[in-house]
This record gives C-alpha cells, structure tokens and sequence, in this order.
C-alpha cells in the first residue's frame, strides 16, 4: 500500500482540478481516484462541481485520498489541497484557481509558457510549481488534454504507480474505443516525462494556505436585473469561450471570401463579424469583416462549410486571438447607436 506524503487534519491528501467544460477533468479526476484505489490501495473519493452551461463553463473536479482503515465522510468541495490542476490558463481570467492552496502544495498548468512567468501570473510565492504543454501533446498524438494532465499528476503524486492508470486507461478505453487505447497511452507517458518544476521559497519561510475565497455571485435575488439575466461565462453576450479551443482555430483570408455567408449559418456562438458598406456598384452590402475569438471554442464547423480558402485552420499561437480579434458590436448592450 502506497504512503500518502502529506495529509491534512482529517487524514486526507485532496487535488482539486480546475478546467473548462470540455476539457476532460470530469473523467480525468475519476481515473486518478480510481487508480490510486484498485492499484495503490488507498481509500479514495471524486465528485465534481459542474453546472448545466454548454462547452466553455468552468469545471471542477475533487478527489481524496486517505489511508486504508480510514473512512471518507466528508464529500463537500476541497477548499484547501496539496495539489491543484489547472486545465487551461484562460482560467486565470475569472478564478482564483490557488485559492486556499496548502504553503507546501503544487500547482499543475496546462502552458508552453516558463515557469517564472506563470509564477508571476499565479503571484505564487511558496510551494512548488509544475507545467506541462499538454495541449500540444494532445494535437499531436490526436488525444485530449486530460490524459496529457493525468501523466503530469502522476509525476507530482510519486505515491501512485504509473502502471496503475496506464492500467485504468486500457480498462476505460478498450470497450468502447479501442483504437484510441495506445494514443493515450503514449499521451499519458509524455504528460509524466515533459512535466517541469520549479521550486518557490525556502520550505522554512513556509506561511499559512493561501485564504480560500469562496466566489459570490455577481447577481443575487436583491440585485438582479428586471427580466433576468445570467450574468457568468457561456449564458450571455459576456461569455469567454477561448478556454474551450483544445489547439485549433480558424484562420481567416478576407482577399479570399466571397461572403456567402455559409460559415455564419453554421457558427453556433457569435464568432463571424460583419460589416455594412457599398459595393463596387455603390450598393449596400453585408461583407464578413472578421472574426470575434472571444466567442470561439475551436469547433471548425466554420472550416467545413466554407466553399472557398478563405478559412482554415491553424494551430493556435499565443496572443494571436487577442491580436486578430475583430469584437462583435452589441449596440443594445452598450447603448450605441440606440435612437432616442
């Protein structure tokens, strides 16, 4: 029986992983808190806290991990883990994802990004930080990021044994999905393998967890608006679904579009822009002006429907969303161009 390097009061060692819907953290925490049960011997727990928002909401997904003779009584969100998975840096945007963070604990990105610029993003003083490129590892061997995370995980958990999941794995995948068992596999190998570390402060300047902030709704019976609204990500126009892109967008050609329209009419989520403006008759015309990466979760039905190169898609690079964004205009939101 594996031995659990850290525990809290209760006897519990907790990883809390945060995500994005679609990302796989669900099914990820379920593997971990199986394999660390059939093959480690541990007494062990995963639930996760999701709503029913579509693709790009945010995800968290709680397991536990005790001794053998000790029993799992308490199934209410882990405020304070050892360790935290952060599957997708757009996270950052709405969520304290180290919040309540024990002083020694280790924070798993998801990044191609170095360890010290994270660092400073997460503002992490103590502890140990690790990262892993998984959404790369993903595109390549055609897999998901989560398994890329569990192999990460497995690295920071050195109690749990690697077979175990690659085990779990075969065992989740074989029925179903055969095809894909080895991908993952060799997923999971690279996500334990391409892990870095890097280690914050001096473990004697250890201070107290990072405070947990239990988030409050921005809307309450008291100040919601006349006729309702759903003020969070993917319910309004002022959802952010980038999170949801698992490597891929579509790259837009305007000296290739004919405006056809066709990639609009499949577009689930607000992404294509247009623009109003004369032809080279003088008459009025909607042209495609670009389109808004806020809104898009990387589904490429876009790509598929288009008759001409005007779309296609690209491996996504940093910052390139941000620096070919063209942002939708609600008028209606914003009050411009309203008439009095």
């Amino acid at each position: 029986m594996s031995i659990l390097p850290q525990k809290n009061e209760l006897g519990f060692f907790e990883i809390r992983l945060e995500s994005i819907g679609g990302l796989g953290a669900n099914l990820a925490g379920k593997m971990l808190a199986e394999a660390g049960v059939t093959g480690s011997g541990l007494n062990g727990s995963n639930f996760s806290s999701y709503g029913s928002e579509k693709k790009g909401s945010p995800v968290k997904s709680f397991v536990r991990f005790c001794d053998s003779e000790v029993e799992i009584r308490d199934h209410s969100p882990i405020e304070q883990p050892h360790v935290v998975g952060v599957f997708h840096e757009a996270l950052y945007k709405t969520i304290d994802v180290i919040s309540g963070l024990q002083p020694d604990g280790t924070v798993l990105v998801n990044t191609a990004r170095a360890l010290s610029e994270v660092a400073v993003d997460l503002d992490m003083t103590q502890g140990t930080l690790a990262v892993v490129d998984a959404l790369n590892i993903s595109v390549e061997e055609k897999t998901k990021v989560n398994t890329a995370m569990l192999g990460a995980l497995f690295r920071i958990c050195s109690f749990l044994n690697p077979d175990d999941m690659r085990q779990v794995i075969r065992t989740t995948f074989e029925k179903k999905l055969p095809h894909l068992v080895e991908a993952n596999v060799r997923t999971f190998d690279r996500g334990y393998n391409e892990v870095r570390f890097l280690s914050l402060g001096n473990g004697s300047e250890l201070t107290d967890p990072i405070a947990f902030a239990r988030p409050q709704p921005i809307l309450g019976y008291e100040t919601q608006e006349l006729g309702g609204i759903l003020n969070v990500t993917a319910n309004s126009v002022l959802k952010d679904l980038s999170g949801s892109r698992q490597g891929y967008l579509p790259e837009y050609k305007i000296e290739d579009c004919i405006h056809c329209a066709a990639c609009d009419t499949v577009c689930p989520d607000f992404c294509i822009v247009w623009e109003k403006k004369p032809d080279k008759r003088g008459n009025m015309q909607m042209f495609m002006k670009g389109i808004d990466y806020q809104y898009c979760k990387g589904c490429l039905k876009c790509i598929e429907a288009c008759p001409t190169t005007a779309l296609a898609a690209m491996l996504e690079e940093p910052h390139y969303a941000e620096q070919h964004r063209v942002p939708q205009s609600f008028p209606y939101l914003t009050a411009e161009g309203v008439r009095s």
